[in-house]
């Protein structure tokens, strides 16, 4: 067997751990691909007979360019005068699969997906490093550029996003997650009469994706046939301290609902789906079972 044909195999071993680190910080699993393929070229260019741990310097060599490649996404964001057209919006012409990254998004929370969308390209690289895969600060540092004390920084703050600060008490919390939920189920299934039930007959929906008087929708009756059958991608989640919800197929966010609710009914529905309002709002993980 060649050198060149061993580091083929010894890499092959490594691939799906690689592409785990990659999808959780790049959150495209076409990306996810290129980083990796990057890799292999990085390693089947570099001498590595004094290398110890393989697979440590592959995880090294792929969060760089993942890091890279975030930071190169944010200046196209910066630069573009498209903006407004969201990146997050699921096109597979490039080849990828979308039922393989489906069941990846699912298997990583497309809750968390979406809230480390909103991290910094070196926020996002130390939390997934250190929070999900247990690598240490200080050989987190030299990859984000940072002394390790402000790794832990990077860290830290990207933590208590993920994590949210709840304005709300916990028994609110537990009585907004109760309607959300069922709100939610009664969309899912098409029950008319269990979403009129959880909506103030006065509700209101505002639509940022529409214009004019198509943006408001009112009332239970209306906004029950609006969403009855829908909102398959959507999930709970923490939305500037309360309850809402995100929708997020294959964890692309696509629109963000922020409720407002009163005597145990849903009495407003605003729906943000522009990247630059979505960008101000504070999103958190909720687990399943709730805060």
């Amino acid at each position: 067997m060649s050198e060149h044909e061993w580091l083929a195999e010894q890499f092959e071993e490594h691939r799906n751990h690689l592409q785990g680190v990659a999808y959780r910080m790049l959150g495209s699993l076409s990306e996810a691909e290129d980083a990796v393929q990057e890799s292999w070229l990085r390693l089947s260019r570099s001498e590595t007979s004094a290398v110890v741990n393989l697979g440590g310097w592959l995880t090294t060599v792929v969060s760089r360019v993942c890091l890279d490649m975030l930071r190169s996404r944010k200046s196209r964001r910066e630069d573009s005068i498209e903006i407004q057209v969201p990146e997050t919006l699921a096109s597979h012409e490039d080849g990828s699969d979308p039922e393989r990254e489906a069941l990846l998004a699912d298997s990583v929370g497309l809750a968390l997906l979406v809230v480390l969308g909103t991290l910094s390209p070196a926020e996002r690289i130390t939390f997934v490093l250190h929070d999900i895969f247990a690598i240490p600060f200080h050989e987190i540092a030299p990859i984000v550029g940072k002394s390790e004390a402000a790794a832990r920084q990077l860290a830290s703050r990207a933590r208590r996003r993920v994590q949210g600060t709840a304005t709300a008490s916990e028994a609110d919390l537990a009585r907004q997650r109760e309607l959300i939920d069922a709100f939610l189920a009664a969309a899912h299934s098409g029950d008319f009469d269990a979403l009129v039930a959880a909506l103030d007959p006065d509700v209101v929906l505002r639509d940022d994706r529409q214009t004019g008087a198509l943006s408001v929708t009112r009332g239970a009756v209306a906004l029950a046939k609006q969403v009855s059958g829908r909102a398959q991608a959507a999930q709970p989640a923490l939305v500037n301290g309360a309850v809402g919800i995100i929708a997020a197929p294959r964890g692309r966010l696509l629109y963000v609902l922020q409720f407002t609710m009163k005597d145990g009914k849903i009495t407003e529905v605003d729906l943000i789906s522009s990247p630059s309002r979505i960008s101000q709002l504070d999103l958190a993980v909720l687990d399943p079972a709730g805060r």
